[in-house]
């Protein structure tokens, strides 16, 4: 895995714009947070699907890297000031305390365009053809937007100091986080492909792991240290968010996270390779420490 996102890594760069000295901020804003680390989620994911569905990771590879634009975009934007107001993100300042909120927002913007340059740039077309590249722009456009992430974003920021339902809470998530795993894991399908029961299954298996890593960020909230986490703790509460931890307890998270996790392999047996790696990741995701 250390291998495959090194080559997400390299190839996140290697569709950023260069050698532009007049927007020279704006590109060091977007390559900042874009090489700030992270478990790289979503890209390996879109390109486990693609090859799980017989498909090749060179192919998936434009279609990983655009994902993981538009959720760098989304973590630029989560820490502004109007926003969650966080000075710390993977151990590192966040991107508008090194370059201030407005190259923070213009990064994030562009990071947020690049993505969708990167699903319709010449080489994702020449690699997956046209019509897998419109699809994949629509799927992406329909999860990072208002019915997808961005919606989660405003029933977060308007649940702030609310006590809200569990239902309330897992509409949220499946919106803010869950979309964009869910597009991942659909992105490989497409890349590849795929037939309709792989792509319910790829579906099924994201939603269960989407709202199991929602419930384990709410649970090292509360459990883990800034140290270890590389980002401050306690924050939820701080800011008077209901979490699952705060209406359900820890040890009902902690029995949901499992149960999610053995849903989602459960889903993985419609396919007909080698899902190995898919049911560890699931494992792993429960698993994490930070």
């Amino acid at each position: 895995m250390e291998d495959q996102i090194r080559r997400i890594e390299e190839s996140l760069m290697s569709f950023v714009p260069k050698g532009n000295e007049s927007i020279e901020t704006v590109i060091k804003s977007m390559e900042y947070s874009l090489t700030a680390g992270g478990k790289r989620v979503r890209p390996v994911l879109v390109l486990e699907f693609a090859k799980l569905c017989g498909g090749n990771e060179e192919a998936a590879m434009p279609f990983a890297c655009a994902i993981e634009m538009i959720h760098t975009y989304s973590l630029i934007h989560d820490d502004l000031p109007c926003m969650d107001d966080d000075d710390m993100r993977r151990g590192k300042p966040t991107n508008h305390k090194v370059f201030g909120e407005a190259a923070a927002v213009l990064g994030g913007d562009g990071l947020l365009t690049l993505a969708f340059e990167t699903v319709l740039s010449e080489r994702a077309v020449s690699l997956n053809g046209t019509e897998k590249c419109v699809s994949a722009g629509r799927l992406l456009a329909s999860c990072a937007g208002a019915e997808g992430m961005i919606g989660g974003q405003i029933i977060d920021l308007e649940s702030e100091g609310k006590s809200i339902s569990v239902e309330r809470l897992r509409l949220m998530d499946k919106l803010k986080t869950g979309a964009l795993i869910r597009c991942a894991c659909l992105l490989g399908c497409i890349s590849a492909g795929a037939d309709e029961a792989q792509i319910k299954a790829a579906s099924e298996y994201a939603e269960c792991i989407g709202l199991a890593f929602q419930i384990v960020d709410d649970m090292l909230d509360v459990t883990s240290d800034e140290a270890t986490l590389g980002k401050p703790i306690g924050s939820d509460e701080g800011n008077n968010k209901s979490t699952y931890v705060s209406l359900l307890g820890l040890d009902r998270c902690r029995e949901l996270v499992s149960e999610l996790t053995d849903e989602a392999i459960s889903a993985l047996s419609v396919f007909g390779g080698d899902t190995d790696f898919l049911s560890s990741f699931a494992k792993a995701l429960r698993d994490r420490r930070s």
